[in-house]
């Protein structure tokens, strides 16, 4: 089953519109997608994601709701020109779900999983890039245990660098884990290789790099009154998004609507276990330029 991340939290302080203009720029599977156009009637939301597969998927959960989503395939950077190509300047709201998808993570063959065996993959958009097997392979011991402690904050980056390093070549993902849980001992309830294959998926898609994108580029496509909700899974994304939600407020262009992250509630937590690193937080543009939509602002109101 398919569960979308803090979804009332969401659409809340989305504030849907009937009439709306809104973009899912991580639609995964159309959780979110469909919560936001169940709401709509003359509006429609975009559904926006770097991977064409998760895209399709997204596109056949939401059939009965078709007529109200646009589907687009691109990534953050690219969010401008996605709704360019639909004849707006501005949307009323902006979702941005930072999980890895339901999806991703249990087929093997898109290699993000260490509970099953399946190629170093990790690529959102397999026809771009390099792929995880590459960085293992090939990149150098100490690049590999600054890439895993700065993206994955795994301690014990060094010894894992070392022996991926010395078991090299690395064939497969269950290769890897086994290599990972070799190297780190299992604290809590993290497996020893969550971190790792973390940072790798982060790397392998540049993330870091996506999120300022996003970051940057979202409050520049919301309407005055327009809304953006960010929900991210690790700490490092979180940080990012609070300084930059932060500075907007100082500068007089955003209103915080959250002063503090919002996390799942026990109840939530209970039912989706992934959901329990969640944190979301948003923030209401108090500024904006010419029409509420641009162009075509008459359309929808």
């Amino acid at each position: 089953m398919h569960f979308p991340v803090m979804a009332a939290e969401s659409i809340e302080l989305l504030a849907v519109r009937p009439d709306g203009i809104f973009l899912d720029s991580t639609t995964g599977l159309g959780g979110h997608t469909a919560l936001i156009a169940a709401r709509l009637e003359s509006g429609f939301v975009i559904a926006n994601d770097r991977d064409a597969q998760s895209l399709e998927m997204a596109r056949q959960n939401t059939l009965a709701l078709a007529e109200r989503i646009r589907y687009h395939h691109g990534t953050f950077g690219e969010l401008q020109q996605t709704v360019r190509r639909e004849g707006f300047e501005k949307v009323d709201g902006l979702l941005a779900d930072l999980g890895v998808s339901r999806y991703q993570l249990t087929a093997p063959e898109r290699g993000f999983s260490f509970l099953s065996d399946g190629p170093l993959d990790m690529r959102m958009d397999p026809t771009q890039g390099m792929t995880a097997a590459d960085l293992v392979n090939h990149n150098a011991e100490k690049a590999l245990a600054d890439l895993i402690f700065q993206l994955g904050e795994e301690r014990g980056a060094r010894k894992v660098a070392r022996a991926i390093v010395r078991a090299r070549p690395i064939r497969s993902t269950l290769h890897l884990a086994d290599v990972v849980e070799r190297a780190v001992r299992r604290t809590g309830r993290l497996h020893p290789a969550t971190r790792t294959f973390m940072a790798l998926r982060m790397a392998v898609n540049d993330e870091p790099g996506e999120l300022d994108r996003l970051l940057e580029t979202g409050p520049e496509i919301l309407a005055e009154g327009g809304r953006m909700v960010v929900i991210s899974f690790m700490s490092i994304d979180d940080r990012k998004v609070k300084v930059r939600f932060r500075e907007l407020a100082r500068q007089g262009r955003a209103r915080l609507l959250t002063k503090h992250p919002l996390v799942p509630g026990d109840r939530e937590t209970a039912e989706n276990a992934a959901s329990r690193s969640a944190k979301l937080r948003a923030i209401e543009i108090v500024e904006g330029e010419g029409n509420r939509h641009g162009d075509h602002a008459g359309i929808f109101r």
